[in-house]
């Protein structure tokens, strides 16, 4: 500051003179000092300016980084951040917390953080450093890095302040957790898993490695990755593939450190580089070694009939087809055992089982059958013939076949002489599609055994048409059964002393519209073998005890209607039951109906059938044995049956024109008599054979000679005019 000093007034004169002067001097240096306040106010302003723009960078050098500046006065406990939202952020000024962010410390974290400041405010650790969670404005936690340094202390040499910074690690930790959550999953996962190079020099390996090969870690590593069990031009394929398409698919057999064979699924994929390049190889196997085996049962099984070993029926298809695509001449063989089922029935289906073994083992044994032998289900087996159509060649492994059927089989004790049919088709004359040729060659067995068992037949034409003609037959009997084309026909039984009618025999017929009337020679046969029979007796049945109580009501009818059982009826677990049921919805009495058995029925299982006809019997139900004679029953079985009626065969009743004959038909009338039962006669058509039955003491008699089968309304009436008889005779 300039003081300015006046003269005395003495000096008035001169004070005039140098006025001017001093004036001048004096606004001179206020100018001066005017220009340097100007200069150092403009200095300080781009200082401020320069500082700002400093701040501000630090500020975007922080935020863009995401690192935050703290400071922490520690004597007063006063903590500043620096948010990297340009703002700074005060934390509870003053405060004695410990550490000073105690509060937004995740409380797991506490503890390691706080450790780790204190070892470094004691000296012990050149700085701090602590990764933890620390809870965000939303209250959330974020993971951070959080970094610092004591700068300053005081004269008693403790720390007076602590400066560092915070860094979001978020994103770090994301990673760093996925990369641990791999490496664990590589550590645990079951399937090996091999890192190599370009080369197939193995780079790593995880523990499923070892446990799968026996090699050890160290073992292996940057050695060459190799398969023991294939040639190098495999692995040399599989570099190519890699290189082409960038994976590998396969499966492989090798061979572990101990010597064991394992089968493996492998495959390599390529890993690339940040240019795309191929960089690394990764391959990854699994021990399928158990899934092989249990696919091989499953094969197998699938392939291989499980009770006597021999390819089954789905590979004989495969075979066959594979035959017929590529136009190879073959000649197929179907065969079965003859009687079969009775040796199941009287010495049970084990021994049966065993005897297919026995077979099936003694035919192996020759070279010749060896992959050409086949089950195709039950007692049924083909050989495929491969590139021949010779037929003596053919005709003689026929011929020998049988011979090695015939040799007697020593099962359980048991010496079994069995026999066979044989059927035959050729390639392609006699089907150009395997479902043809086997159709065919079944067709051919069953001619072979209706023609009497234990031979072989070829296909021929015929045979076709009668297969065709019983399909139709099949077909018909459905479509019969499902419009109600079957109806009941009446024979009458009269007593052969009064000529009273005592009973009538309830006969199948089947009439369609436009065929008119099919004989049950063609119908019945079909229908016993397909399982049809069951729902055409259950017809019969039902409209027979419909008719039968109609006329029990109208006064004309008190006897029995007889109504034939077939074998698979007589079977049927429930028969008794569907009887119980038609009975009780037709209201007729049980004791108005009598069932009919033949004699090859009821032996097919004595015990079985002895068991159902006592059953019978309880509910009052009449039993009659039909075509006694025909079969094969014992005397001894015969006793033990619960029957009330033997029925003779038509074939008796036609040879009583000689001795023999009459003599046939006595005993079999004397041994129902001893047995307390009473006796039918069908198809009797003379007098003369009416005469000789009387005789011979035949209580009923039923056939031509008195009436033809009538359908019901022609035996309705037939019964109203025996009683307008009756009543005649009576009032004469």
């Amino acid at each position: 500051m300039l003081t300015l000093v006046l003269p005395p007034p003495l000096l008035g004169s001169s004070w005039d003179k140098l006025q001017p002067y001093v004036l001048s001097s004096v606004l001179v240096a206020a100018g001066f000092a005017l220009l340097l306040a100007y200069f150092s106010i403009r200095k300080m302003r781009r200082y401020h300016r320069k500082l700002a723009k400093s701040e501000e960078r630090l500020r975007l050098s922080l935020w863009g980084s995401g690192d935050e500046l703290w400071d922490w006065k520690i004597s007063s406990g006063e903590l500043y951040r620096s948010a990297s939202w340009l703002e700074p952020v005060h934390i509870n000024d003053q405060q004695q917390d410990f550490p000073p962010n105690k509060k937004q410390i995740h409380p797991q974290d506490l503890k390691r953080v706080t450790e780790a400041l204190s070892q470094h405010l004691a000296g012990n650790s050149p700085f701090f450093e602590a990764t933890y969670r620390l809870k965000s404005n939303n209250a959330s936690y974020t993971w951070v890095l959080d970094r610092g340094k004591v700068v300053a202390y005081s004269a008693d040499g403790k720390a007076s302040r602590m400066t560092g910074a915070l860094k979001n690690i978020s994103k770090l930790k994301q990673a760093e957790e996925r990369m641990q959550l791999l490496a664990r999953c590589l550590e645990n996962i079951s399937d090996a898993v091999v890192i190599c190079d370009t080369q197939f020099n193995i780079i790593e390996v995880n523990p499923a490695f070892s446990l799968i090969t026996g090699r050890e870690r160290d073992a292996v590593l940057h050695k060459r990755f190799e398969l023991s069990q294939y040639p190098s031009r495999f692995m040399q394929d599989i570099h190519r593939q890699l290189n082409q398409q960038g994976r590998w698919r396969g499966e492989i057999r090798e061979q572990k450190v101990n010597g064991d064979s394992y089968e493996a699924e492998l495959s390599f994929d390529v890993i690339k580089n940040e240019l795309g390049m191929p960089h690394q190889y990764v391959a990854v196997f699994s021990d399928i070694t158990d899934r092989k085996t249990r696919e091989a049962e499953l094969s197998r099984l699938a392939n291989s009939d499980t009770l006597t070993g021999l390819p089954n029926r789905a590979v004989f298809m495969t075979r066959l087809a594979s035959l017929v695509k590529s136009t190879t001449e073959h000649a197929l063989m179907v065969f079965d055992l003859d009687n079969f089922k009775k040796i199941n029935d009287s010495l049970g289906h084990e021994l049966g089982d065993s005897l297919l073994c026995k077979l099936a083992k003694r035919l192996q044994t020759d070279t010749y059958y060896q992959h050409k032998l086949f089950r195709l289900g039950g007692d049924e087996f083909a050989i495929l013939l491969e590139n021949t159509n010779d037929i003596h060649a053919i005709t003689s492994r026929a011929k020998g076949l049988l011979q090695e059927i015939n040799r007697p089989f020593f099962v359980e004790q048991h010496e079994l002489a069995i026999t066979s049919s044989i059927g035959i088709v050729l390639y392609p004359e006699d089907g150009k599609d395997p479902q043809a040729l086997l159709r065919n060659a079944d067709t051919a067995m069953y001619h072979a055994k209706n023609a009497g068992a234990n031979r072989y037949l070829f296909f021929n034409d015929a045979m076709n048409k009668q297969a065709v003609k019983r399909l139709q037959v099949e077909n018909l009997i459905r479509y019969g059964l499902k419009e109600d084309y079957f109806s009941v026909f009446y024979q009458p039984k009269i007593d052969s002393t009064t000529g009273l009618v005592m009973g009538m025999e309830a006969l199948v017929r089947f009439v369609t519209p436009k065929g008119g009337l099919v004989s049950p020679g063609s119908f019945i046969p079909v229908a016993e073998e397909t399982g049809q029979i069951v729902d055409i007796g259950a017809v019969v049945l039902r409209k027979a005890c419909l008719d039968v109580k109609r006329w029990i009501d109208q006064g004309l009818f008190q006897g029995r209607v007889a109504v034939n059982l077939s074998a698979k009826q007589f079977m049927l677990p429930f028969l008794c039951e569907q009887i119980d049921d038609i009975l009780q919805q037709t209201e007729l009495p049980s004791y108005h109906l009598e069932l009919e058995i033949t004699e090859g029925t009821v032996m097919q299982s004595p015990t079985l059938a002895i068991d159902t006809m006592k059953k019978l019997r309880a509910r009052g139900i009449h039993l009659a044995m039909d075509d006694f004679g025909t079969g094969y029953s014992s005397l001894a079985y015969l006793k033990q049956f619960p029957l009330n009626t033997l029925k003779i065969d038509k074939a008796f009743i036609d040879d009583m024109g000689n001795a023999r004959g009459r003599n046939m038909v006595d005993t079999i009338v004397t041994i129902a008599h001893n047995l307390s039962l009473s006796v039918v006669a069908e198809g009797v058509e003379t007098q003369d054979q009416l005469d000789k039955l009387r005789k011979l003491r035949c209580e009923v008699i039923q056939g031509y000679f008195y009436s033809k089968p009538l359908s019901a309304e022609d035996f309705g009436q037939y019964l109203l005019d025996s009683r307008k008889s009756r009543a005649q005779l009576v009032a004469s």
